[in-house]
């Protein structure tokens, strides 16, 4: 049986062009008046998911069979280099985090019931929800010392906790709580997963502050408190004791969205920073002219291109059915540096321009800064990449790259 040959840049390039006259028509123009996050910019967002929707390009991160119109992690990547150039463009394809990987979890993990109930809606793009896993009192690096519980009270789940950073929980219809339901189990089987309706009596919901973020609705990050809250116990996710499992299985393709995003986003600052180069002068010429900025432009093309083949090949790795671990975590801290790098070096050859809401670039600046430490620091990737490189070497083989 001959081999299929693995996909290439080309044999996604129309499905990527179609994406791109999306944005040129209906994003870009709207960037701005979406970054204002009020009633206008709400109906806005809605209209632009609605022609979304009806174009086919809705929910990329899901194959068919759950409602979207997903064909595998490497056509998504290419994808996000063009979704990820504008923070709203996730939400108006409907394949916004945390949506989309509690969308992934459900279809590997929910009942049909739950399903029916919450996964639908949210391909849909009907509701949306949050992950409510860190918590303020532990370190957000080690969930196995999480302290929510959720006890079994005949048919009923009862959770009691404190978490924050529960992102877009504000105006979501449901969230999905890491919860302690095996207190006497090994570390990593402690933990279960449980769908909570976010109108449920003893929630409260308060939208914290985020650099970067104005915080409404989608884009706010939320100190949640549950006392007493009581839920079907028909909401449990997946087995008890599984809540580790699944948020591996949720955080891991949840990573590499995120750094595909990166890549949208990188590749716009380096775009900026090259044209603004060329247009401004100073000191009798062009700052295209000056060596400093030559680097800069040098080493920003080689940070994009090293992370972009990274994080290519992991996709590829996780088609092939590879949790790609290694590379995932790898690219997560790679990539996070890499958007720092290049978008802070856009900023500097825009001047004070840079620091402004004049420039894409004043948003972007600060939300970069996050990257380093959501879904994980980069010190504990780093951790997780040396300990299974070491690993390997100390069972007697050694590391293949490839």
């Amino acid at each position: 049986m001959a081999i299929a040959d693995p996909p290439t840049s080309a044999d996604f390039a129309e499905l990527r062009a179609d994406y791109r006259a999306f944005m040129d028509e209906h994003v870009y123009p709207n960037e701005v008046a979406l970054g204002r996050e009020d009633d206008a910019a709400q109906e806005l967002i809605v209209e632009l998911r609605a022609r979304a929707k009806a174009e086919g390009l809705w929910a990329p991160h899901l194959p068919p069979d759950a409602g979207g119109t997903g064909q595998g992690f490497l056509a998504y990547a290419h994808l996000n280099e063009e979704i990820g150039r504008v923070l709203w463009a996730q939400y108006v394809f409907n394949c916004q985090a945390p949506d989309a990987g509690n969308g992934e979890i459900l279809h590997l993990f929910g009942t049909e019931e739950q399903k029916e109930r919450w996964l639908m809606p949210l391909v849909e793009g009907e509701v949306r929800s949050f992950f409510s896993m860190t918590e303020p009192e532990v370190s957000g690096a080690d969930p196995t010392a999480l302290r929510t519980t959720a006890r079994l009270d005949g048919d009923e789940w009862v959770i009691d906790g404190h978490k924050w950073f529960s992102s877009g929980a504000e105006g979501a219809a449901f969230g999905i709580v890491m919860a302690v339901t095996e207190p006497d189990a090994e570390p990593h089987r402690r933990m279960s997963q449980i769908i909570v309706p976010a109108d449920a009596p003893g929630i409260e919901i308060e939208a914290v502050p985020v650099m970067g973020h104005r915080g409404r609705g989608w884009s706010t990050h939320c100190d949640v408190r549950y006392t007493g809250v009581r839920v079907p116990a028909a909401n449990l996710l997946g087995e008890r004791g599984d809540g580790f499992r699944i948020a591996q299985k949720r955080l891991g393709p949840g990573r590499i969205h995120h750094v595909m995003r990166w890549l949208g986003q990188m590749q716009r600052a380096f775009e900026l920073m090259c044209r603004r180069a060329l247009e401004r002068e100073a000191f009798g010429g062009p700052l295209a002219d000056k060596q400093t900025v030559q680097n800069w432009i040098a080493d920003s093309a080689a940070d994009i291109q090293a992370c972009r083949l990274m994080t290519l090949d992991a996709a590829r790795k996780i088609d092939e059915g590879s949790e790609a671990r290694v590379e995932i975590s790898l690219i997560k801290f790679f990539g996070a540096d890499a958007l720092s790098r290049v978008i802070d070096r856009a900023v500097q050859v825009h001047g004070a321009l840079g620091l402004t809401n004049q420039s894409p670039l004043g948003q972007m600046y600060p939300i970069a800064r996050g990257a380093h430490i959501y879904d994980g620091p980069d010190e504990v990737h780093r951790m997780v990449v040396s300990r299974r490189i070491l690993k390997a070497f100390a069972d007697g083989g050694s590391w293949e790259f490839g």
